[in-house]
């Protein structure tokens, strides 16, 4: 029996080796080992809640990140004018190979084999648990069955290690329990958003627009766990999306508050883009609706000196034949199409779903058309696969991904409780590329962030309802 050490965030923890998994489980299980409460307490969902709402409203803890004029002054005063309050959860990364990691100490040296994010940084932590100089430890990269960013972290390797040190010349598996895997995650943290813009009454074009946000800082906790790095001082991560957004507007304001809470956050697929595109993308929606506009015609309407933007925009509409009758499902139930254009990371995405609602008024995506100008595209094969995971991976969190506490501890511990799409409910995608002469951006997490407003802004569509909030189901 090992006590672990609480190194690179690692949780509190108790291992047993054993020369078979089973026996090991049922041996650490049957030490009945009983856990308190740690600095937080045994805190509840309704402290998060609270908290962020308060970090929401509260206006001498703002940062501002990007201002043009005197945003808000104009919305005070012009003639139409949209108000609007958004929220998503904490999620969990989900990946379908729980964490793992094998090591072999042998005094002077150690091996490890874990499919990890930093390999350097995962290999310094194995040394330090070792007490080897980083050059005595050799680290082997494996196949990884799925990171979305939670292998940048080592607490898996740190513990791996105190397991294999433990018994020298032995090699030692340290596999994680799914319910461990979900509930000691570094999550994707939950965010309120304020939203507000003011219309020309004349043009139908947005004048000005402030975006207001509350959350925690990954960066804040991300530095010091992952690097061994001081916390910076401002998180750009905060309002990635939203600061850096596509549209062209006059007068413009982003602010963000932080807020501390006793959970535990890391970077996740495509990071603060995640939320701030769901914020961003459904509230332009809502303008176009306010102003009487075909959602597309209102965004080409902002892009004013933008064609790369325009392209993909344009391109993805007339894949999608956007502007035809959508018509229905086999079984007559009406389908909608939603839209939704982000850019982030050096490439930009637009995106169009076709959706119903099944029984219970589950949303069900039935088709989902892409386009992306990536810049060139290296190997267009595999911007196409990334597109597609991208789009499963965003439709997973939008439906159905939301962490919650009970006594200091997350509810969800497995896929009962958090599910992700099934190949059942996988809509057909199509993926096009824009020729590009840009420089190479990324694929592997552009196609997240339009996912939960294209299909959210296709549900307002076929309800006249506009949900506002993360996950769909049950929103």
């Amino acid at each position: 029996v090992v006590v672990m050490p609480s190194v690179a965030g690692a949780p509190a923890a108790i291992g047993v080796i054993a020369d078979q998994r089973w026996r090991a489980r049922r041996a650490v299980d049957a030490l009945n080992a009983k856990w308190t409460p740690g600095e937080a307490g045994a805190f509840d969902q309704s402290l998060i809640d609270q908290a962020l709402a308060t970090g929401l409203k509260t206006e001498s803890a703002r940062e501002v990140y990007r201002e043009a004029g005197d945003a808000e002054g104009k919305i005070k005063s012009a003639p139409s004018v949209l108000r609007a309050e958004y929220e998503v959860p904490y999620l969990a990364h989900a990946a379908m190979e729980p964490l793992c990691c094998a090591v072999k100490y042998e005094t002077t040296r150690a091996t490890v084999w874990a499919g990890v994010q930093i390999q350097n940084v995962s290999r310094d932590v194995a040394a330090k648990v070792f007490d080897l100089d980083p050059e005595q430890v050799t680290l082997v990269p494996m196949l990884l069955g799925g990171g979305f960013g939670r292998r940048l972290d080592s607490d898996f390797v740190a513990l791996a290690a105190a397991l294999g040190r433990a018994v020298p010349g032995t090699l030692v598996q340290l596999q994680w329990r799914r319910e461990q895997d979900m509930r000691h995650d570094f999550y994707r943290p939950a965010v309120r958003a304020q939203l507000a813009a003011a219309l020309d009454p004349v043009t139908g074009k947005v004048t000005a627009y402030h975006c207001h946000t509350a959350g925690q800082s990954i960066a804040a906790q991300a530095m010091p766990r992952q690097l061994g790095m001081p916390a910076p001082g401002s998180d750009a991560s905060n309002v990635e999306g939203t600061a850096d957004q596509v549209y062209v507007f006059d007068y413009y304001k982003v602010t963000h508050t932080t807020v501390d809470l006793p959970v535990g956050v890391g970077f996740w697929r495509s990071v603060g883009h995640s939320q701030q595109g769901f914020f961003n993308e459904s509230f332009v929606d809502e303008l176009a609706t306010l102003a009487k506009r075909d959602p597309v015609e209102f965004r080409l309407s902002h892009l004013t000196d933008r064609p790369r933007h325009t392209a993909v925009l344009k391109l993805v509409a007339e894949k999608a034949n956007w502007g035809r009758s959508v018509g229905t499902t086999p079984d007559g139930r009406p389908v909608a199409r939603g839209v939704a254009l982000h850019e982030s990371f050096g490439s930009i995405v637009g995106l169009v779903v076709d959706v119903s609602e099944g029984e219970g008024g589950v949303p069900r995506v039935h088709r989902a058309v892409a386009a992306i100008d990536c810049g060139v595209a290296v190997n267009p094969n595999l911007v196409a696969q990334q597109l597609e995971g991208s789009i499963i991976f965003g439709l997973s969190a939008a439906l159905y991904g939301r962490i919650s506490f009970k006594d200091g501890v997350a509810e969800q511990g497995n896929f009962d409780a958090y599910p992700i799409v099934r190949l059942s409910e996988s809509p057909t995608i199509e993926t096009w590329i824009v020729p590009s002469e840009a420089p190479p951006g990324g694929v592997g997490e552009p196609g997240v962030p339009p996912v939960a407003p294209a299909v959210a802004n296709a549900l307002a569509v076929l309800t006249g309802r506009r949900v506002r909030r993360l996950p769909l189901v049950g929103a």
